[in-house]
């Protein structure tokens, strides 16, 4: 059966522990692969993508200041950390055979084109792939504020959380065995109950522009796929009022 794509732009946002895979810390060739080959089952489709990576696998700046480095120095690290991966990703994709840019919020011109909102899109208009590497540029932000900051000003219809969890639950699914799948919620509630999704500052962003958010297992293969042609993988999180 043909797939049909239910969007055609959209932002993808991967952890970096997600590239690590079961190392512990930095990049495992295997795991970068595997995600540069489910992103390209998307590209393929025609589908415009765009993608922000975290560092969370070379460096985390809160952990860095609770250790007690100045939180704005260790936030710029992350950040850093942030271009090695989007780097990484880029140089997967291209071997998949996807066209891709990375676009930095911070200059570093020999490695990087400087986040520009037009060029990015017309990038994606052209068929290529953009990653946004840095962050917002701004320590004390995090990818996911980020992400949903940049699919915001490329007019993204959805931004997909693709994690190491398989959706939303009530409480952490991890530590308690009766934790609950949620498959669908609205932003305020994910507010009111704290639930750890992203932080707080992204949620509410995405609440004040009605900027869906879907969360789901990165590691299971066609997840990507599956959730853009709408097949209801993990939670999606939307205004209470649609």
């Amino acid at each position: 059966m043909e797939k049909r794509p239910e969007f055609q732009r959209i932002l993808i946002k991967l952890s970096g522990e997600a590239l690590m895979g079961d190392q512990g810390f930095g990049i495992k060739p295997e795991m970068i692969n595997f995600v540069a080959g489910e992103v390209a089952k998307v590209h393929n489709l025609g589908v415009q993508v765009s993608m922000v990576v975290g560092g969370g696998n070379i460096f985390r700046g809160v952990a860095g200041s609770s250790a007690g480095m100045d939180r704005a120095a260790a936030d710029n690290m992350g950040m850093l950390a942030t271009v090695i991966n989007s780097l990484a990703l880029s140089d997967a994709l291209e071997k998949k055979g996807v066209p891709t840019r990375v676009q930095s919020a911070l200059s570093m011109d020999q490695v990087a084109e400087p986040f520009i909102r037009l060029k990015a899109v017309r990038h994606l208009e052209k068929g290529r792939a953009v990653i946004f590497a840095a962050g917002t540029g701004n320590p004390y932000f995090t990818t996911d504020t980020a992400a949903v900051l940049r699919a915001q000003e490329i007019n993204a219809q959805i931004l997909f959380k693709a994690t190491k969890v398989d959706g939303v639950y009530d409480k952490d699914p991890v530590l308690h065995e009766d934790a609950a799948f949620i498959p669908e919620i609205s932003y305020m509630h994910v507010l009111e109950r704290q639930l750890h999704v992203m932080d707080m500052t992204a949620i509410s962003l995405a609440m004040d522009n009605n900027l869906p958010l879907q969360v789901f297992d990165l590691h299971r293969e066609d997840n990507i796929l599956a959730a853009v042609c709408g097949q209801g993988v993990g939670t999606r999180i939307y205004s209470s009022e649609e």
